[in-house]
Formats: structure tokens, C-alpha cells, sequence
């Protein structure tokens, strides 16, 4: 049986506009086909922020100055983004898989994820989205809208938005239908569109984005994957970032990332939630790890050269 892998790619993997995405999947579809070809059945879960940013911006400008649109709902942008980035990435992917004549189906699922209507983050925004901007100009736009924002790690201002955790995948039978026929499948996107149960027993959309690396390790709890790979900007997680004792960690227990996390080694809304969800992945599979690293160095990583590996 193949080893079912669970891939969450970081927004360097994707782009800020649909045409720097279209040639940043090329390079991304090329790492993902590198691991089926080496014999690993691969679900892909990615981010949303900026472009669901950009998504929800364009409709509220169109809204607001003579578009002629309506205002969008945000659940309804994340969909939007969700299907789009999909289609860019299965498209990718099919062309690679084509390309080295390897027979296997891609698809992306538009996925529903629930979230408790009671969670305490409606209530304290956190999760960055869309466009970085000055401190003035996001003081003034939240002076126009009631939005929140927030300094991002140094780059910058963004608005932000709730981050429920995620509590239950709702289209998860039909990813595990086709993965069992080693299908490339694409899921979760920008963490999944988040619902809450409804009085009818259907699903409701609610206006919150889910952490991409949160929405991945319980994709990957429940479908009892070997690994949840999650894919950044950086080959290896750091102690002591970006200070003169900087270190790189190449392997680290449950215990000790909590300890670090604990002291602050890992940014909030950066690194941090990639460690924690690690850990909730590690802490509560059947002998699954987990493993961070960059896109272009996950093949070497996944063969234990490089990138930092979470174990209990």
C-alpha cells in the first residue's frame, strides 16, 4: 500500500495574481509529481490569504463605486478562490503527471469545513488576508470599514479575519474514495470554506478564514495519512530566528516544540501555527510524523537530507 502523504503548500507555492500563479504551480506541480512518481499517494491542501483578500476587496470596491456588482459574502469569496486555485494547480499537476506518461486522475474537491459557531476566535480576529499595506493607509481603511489590522512580521499591515478551528471535513468520504484510487487530489483550499451546521441539518456559511496547516492536520488525522508534509518559504524551522545564535532545527520532539513555541521562538500567524498543527498531527495519529521544509527541497527532505522533522 502507498504511503498517503498530506501536502500543505504555503503561499510561495502560489501567487499574488492569477498570472504569477499560473507560473509559480509549474514549479510547485513539479515537485508534487516528483513524490507520486515516487510511489506516495499526495492530497494537497493550500492557502488563500491574499487572494481571498484581493477577492473580497475587488467586489467591495466594485459594490461601492459604480461596478454595478453586488457585495460579495466572504465564505462565498473563499470559494471562489478555492475553485481557482484548484483549477490552477490540477492543471499543472495534469500536465507534469502527462508529461512523464504516469496514468493518474487529479482533481480538485470544493471542500466545506465546519467550525463551531461558538468558537472564541469570532470574537478575536487573528488570521492575516489579502494586500499588505503602510500603517496610515490601514488606519484609514479600517477608519472606512470597521476592519481589523494588524503589523504582519515586519512586511507590513493586513487586515485580519477569524480563525476557527476546524472541527470536521465535510466532503472527506469523497477524498477518500479517490485516493484510494490514487488519485491526485486537491482539498481543504485556503483551509476550506468555513460552515456550522444549520437547523435544517445542511451547512451555513460563516464570514472566517481557516489556517491552512490547521485545516491540513486534520485532513491528514482523518484520513490516517503517514505524514503531513507542510511546504514554506524556509528549508528548516529556526530557534532564535533571525538573532546572532540563529540555529536551524532538523528534528524535534512534541515536547520540545511546545517548549520552544512556549518561550517564543515561533512568530504567531508565521511559524507557530505550522509547529502547532505538527503537533496536533503527531500527538494524535497512529505513528505518523511530520515534517516542514521548503518546496523545492521536499524530496530531499522526505528523505531525511534536510528540513526539520516533528516525531513524539
Amino acid at each position: 500500500m502507498n504511503k498517503r502523504l498530506v501536502i500543505a503548500l504555503g503561499g510561495n507555492a502560489l501567487g499574488n495574481t492569477p498570472a504569477e500563479q499560473l507560473a509559480l504551480v509549474r514549479g510547485t506541480a513539479r515537485t508534487i509529481v516528483d513524490l507520486v512518481q515516487e510511489g506516495y499517494d499526495v492530497v494537497i491542501g493550500h492557502g488563500n490569504g491574499p487572494q481571498v483578500g484581493m477577492v473580497n476587496l475587488a467586489f467591495e470596491y466594485a459594490a461601492g463605486n459604480g461596478g454595478g456588482t453586488p457585495a460579495m459574502p466572504f465564505p462565498e469569496c473563499g470559494a471562489m478562490t478555492q475553485g481557482y486555485i484548484g483549477y490552477h494547480l490540477q492543471q499543472a499537476i495534469q500536465r507534469e503527471l502527462a508529461h512523464r506518461g504516469l496514468q493518474r486522475p487529479c482533481a480538485a474537491v470544493i471542500t466545506q469545513v465546519v467550525v463551531d459557531r461558538d468558537d472564541p476566535a469570532f470574537s478575536n480576529p487573528t488570521k492575516p488576508v489579502g494586500m499588505f499595506y503602510d500603517q496610515s493607509t490601514a488606519r484609514r481603511i479600517a477608519a472606512e470599514t470597521g476592519y481589523t489590522f494588524v503589523e504582519d512580521a515586519g512586511r507590513g499591515y493586513r487586515r485580519v479575519v477569524p480563525s476557527p478551528e476546524p472541527k470536521k471535513i465535510v466532503e472527506l468520504p469523497i477524498v477518500e474514495q479517490l485516493l484510494d484510487r490514487h488519485s491526485v487530489v486537491i482539498t481543504v483550499g485556503g483551509g476550506g470554506i468555513p460552515v456550522v451546521a444549520a437547523e435544517d441539518g445542511g451547512y451555513e456559511g460563516v464570514a472566517a478564514v481557516i489556517d491552512k496547516d490547521r485545516a491540513s492536520a486534520r485532513l491528514a488525522l482523518d484520513l490516517e495519512a503517514d505524514m503531513l508534509v507542510i511546504l514554506t518559504a524556509v528549508e528548516q524551522v529556526m530557534i532564535n530566528f533571525r538573532s546572532p545564535n540563529e540555529k536551524a532545527v532538523g528534528a524535534m520532539t512534541v515536547a520540545q516544540a511546545r517548549q520552544w513555541a512556549a518561550e517564543g521562538h515561533f512568530a504567531p500567524g508565521s511559524m507557530l501555527p505550522k509547529v502547532e498543527s505538527c503537533v496536533n498531527f503527531v500527538e494524535n495519529s497512529r505513528g505518523g510524523t511530520a515534517l516542514i521544509t521548503s518546496l523545492d527541497k521536499a524530496r530531499e527532505a522526505l528523505q531525511g537530507l534536510t528540513g526539520t522533522r516533528i516525531t513524539c
